[in-house]
């Protein structure tokens, strides 16, 4: 049985992205699953009052927990939706009764002048079948773009058969008219061979040409006729994104784990017929000191000796220990040979890439419960030597690059995790460029300032990134602006920046203390700190971009002109590089795999 459900803590740590989301009741049992572009805002508006339909107001009521897959993109999340609510039958889902829901394209190879069309359930037609597609919107954009560029007949064939003069499409240039004999069968079997190149996935000869044709009407300034270039571009990248739910990956667990700040998430993903049926989320009890690798070699025994499904191919996200030796044990209990390995790349290295990004997700929602945050706020307090546990803390950092648009950064986090509406930057301004002790002194100055006026709330606890120097400043500034009853706190990293060597020096005590690496305590400090440092990048970063007036894909590196140039015109825009997951940005020319994930971060961060 779960505990009542409180959503706050469950909320605040919903990722932002594509994904979906499962509903589970009291006895564990699914009872909704959906699928949402933006996970975090989707599943809010479920809590919020005055819920859309009282279906949905019974239905949130009997919420006990919440579970999250990510997916690299809206499309992903859609086809994932639909094979779990499949498998898992929830009772607040519609339900479809057969198995024909997801839309194809047919192309009717056995015809002397094939087909091309759009179909919805059974593939035993001769031919051949192009998909899944995520809908049938999808499938039809397809067949439009397609029509556009290799003109393959999609009418009917008693319409083909009963034609004595080229029909409305032949005219508009999106046919070529073998009805009545205007192309030979050799031609028209040509335009049928690119068209299933192309929805193959080999396609950098058709979109290289639309790019030199966008090029030449915008230099012969016909900027319509680019537009119209620019999104039959954007239409074909669109219908050939790679879905990373559906694969020819076969039967297959994708196993990876996560550790930190002490917490270890591991994270299972079920493959079975190239599909992806879901996930679960598994949480080690450390002893201490462990690695990755170390915690991936625990689980896999205990956790696959005692299933009777074992399938043949299980991928890790590390190595475990005696590698050989658990094929061996896992294989003798399978009664079948059972391969245990890491793939390094291709297809089987997304599907890694895939868990380990959700089990960072699920890591980062551990962090943030009530009963972590709970004792950790105690261990602090125990470890400090406080006469009582902390309830308000605030942790200031510094951002900038060489001195440029330097920006301050206040986080607060209570009880129940981070306030974000506490949250606040400080653009710095009037201080010799990089001088991070006056650009501390000015934004202490300005964050108590106002507290002294009543317009917040005093922490217990102040943590200031950075050692004795750092510290000494904020003590300055406290005690100027007669600021009384705060703790400080400053956390200097340890040697070679490595998390688990940080060194606390506390106001008005002379040795410095020094917790160890397993510490919970330091671990919420690592925390705090963490948050702290990303607010402030990220408010830096966009002061900076502001100034230069720059586009985004500028600040990455590696990205020159050429290759933005490029980026921009092969996929049709902005908006499109954005939509683009990681692998459709490695597809195109002079992109490499770590190429396209820095591109991915920085638009996606």
């Amino acid at each position: 049985m779960y505990p009542p459900f409180d959503p706050e803590a469950t909320l605040a740590a919903l990722a932002s992205g594509p994904g979906v989301y499962r509903m589970l009741d009291g006895d564990g049992e699914v009872i909704y699953v959906g699928k949402a572009r933006n996970l975090q805002r989707r599943v809010t508006s479920y809590f919020r009052r005055g819920a859309d339909a009282p279906k949905t107001r019974v239905m949130v009521q009997q919420v006990r927990d919440i579970q999250v897959t990510l997916t690299h993109t809206e499309g992903e999340a859609l086809l994932l939706e639909n094979q779990l609510i499949k498998a898992l039958k929830p009772r607040y889902n519609v339900l479809l009764r057969d198995d024909k829901s997801y839309p194809y394209i047919h192309l009717s190879t056995h015809q002397a002048f094939p087909r091309l069309s759009f179909h919805r359930g059974s593939r035993r037609l001769p031919g051949r079948f192009f998909g899944p597609f995520p809908s049938a919107g999808a499938v039809r954009d397809t067949l439009s773009a397609l029509q556009k560029v290799f003109r393959v007949r999609q009418c009917r064939d008693s319409f083909f058969r009963n034609r004595s003069r080229p029909c409305l499409q032949y005219q508009i240039q999106r046919c070529t008219a073998p009805c009545v004999g205007l192309v030979d069968e050799v031609d028209y079997r040509q335009d049928v061979e690119y068209t299933a190149m192309f929805l193959e996935g080999r396609d950098s000869q058709v979109v290289e040409a639309l790019v030199q044709r966008m090029q030449g009407a915008a230099e012969a300034l016909d900027y319509e006729k680019a537009a119209q270039f620019r999104d039959q571009i954007a239409n074909l990248r669109r219908i050939q994104e790679r879905q990373h739910v559906s694969s020819a990956a076969g039967n297959l667990d994708v196993v990876a784990c996560v550790l930190r700040d002490g917490v270890a998430a591991v994270e299972v993903f079920f493959v079975r017929g190239g599909h992806n049926l879901g996930n679960k989320t598994f949480y080690p009890q450390l002893g201490g000191g462990e690695s990755q690798a170390s915690v991936l070699g625990a689980f896999l025994p205990q956790y696959y000796l005692e299933r009777q499904d074992v399938p043949s191919r299980i991928l890790v996200s590390e190595d475990p220990d005696d590698l050989d030796v658990l094929s061996e044990v896992l294989s003798a209990h399978a009664r079948r040979r059972v391969v245990v390995h890491r793939p390094q790349r291709g297809e089987w290295r997304r599907w890694v890439r895939l868990a380990e990004t959700n089990a960072e997700q699920s890591v980062g929602r551990w962090l943030l419960s009530k009963a972590s945050l709970r004792q950790r706020f105690q261990a602090l307090q125990d470890a400090l030597d406080l006469d009582a546990t902390p309830v308000r803390l605030e942790c200031f950092d510094i951002s900038h690059t060489l001195g440029e648009a330097t920006v301050a950064s206040c986080v607060v986090f209570g009880a129940d995790g981070p306030v974000k509406s506490d949250y606040r930057r400080f653009n710095i301004a009037d201080i010799t460029p990089g001088d991070d002790f006056a650009a501390m002194h000015q934004a202490l100055s300005r964050r108590y300032t106002r507290l002294k006026r009543g317009e917040g709330v005093l922490p217990d606890l102040l943590f200031i990134d950075g050692g004795k120097g750092q510290l000494h400043r904020a003590e300055a500034v406290l005690e100027e602006l007669q600021v009384d009853g705060v703790t400080l706190v400053g956390v200097a990293k340890g040697p070679e920046r490595k998390p688990g060597l940080e060194t606390l020096f506390l106001s008005g005590r002379q040795a410095p203390i020094i917790l160890g690496a397993d510490s919970i305590a330091l671990h919420l400090v690592q925390q705090v700190r963490d948050e702290a440092h990303r607010f402030a990048i990220t408010g830096h970063r966009q002061r900076r971009a502001k100034a230069r007036t720059t586009s985004v894909l500028e600040q990455i590196p590696g990205l020159g002109p050429k290759r933005r140039r490029l980026l921009l015109s092969q996929l049709g825009g902005m908006q499109e590089v954005y939509r683009a997951g990681v692998e459709d940005l490695a597809r195109l020319p002079g992109i490499s795999q770590a190429l396209a994930h820095r591109i991915y971060e920085t638009l996606h961060e």
